[in-house]
């Protein structure tokens, strides 16, 4: 499912129109990404948590020439899913 079909499903489910849909869903990324960039994490009680974890410097492998490389610090966002999708999906 890409972004326009979850918008069509949001707005069937929802019985709104697909522009209200639309600025909902932006509404929601909206928000995650804000308190992502903050620091802080987004719990969706039964869905589950984003959250920005730190990932440590390292060296890896260049794939072409097979050279060692120095792979910078970075933080990155992370998604554990909640409870109640890991029941549904199983």
């Amino acid at each position: 499912m890409n972004k326009s079909e979850l918008i069509e499903h949001i707005a069937h489910e929802s019985d709104i129109s697909k522009a209200a849909a639309a600025r909902a869903l932006e509404a929601l990324i909206g928000g995650v990404k804000t308190t992502l960039k903050k620091g802080g994490s987004v719990s969706i009680i039964g869905f589950g948590t984003f959250a920005v974890t730190k990932r440590p410097a390292r060296t890896g492998r260049n794939p072409r020439t097979g050279g060692a490389i120095k792979i910078k610090a970075a933080k990155v966002p992370k998604f554990r899913p909640g409870k109640g999708l890991k029941d549904a999906v199983n």
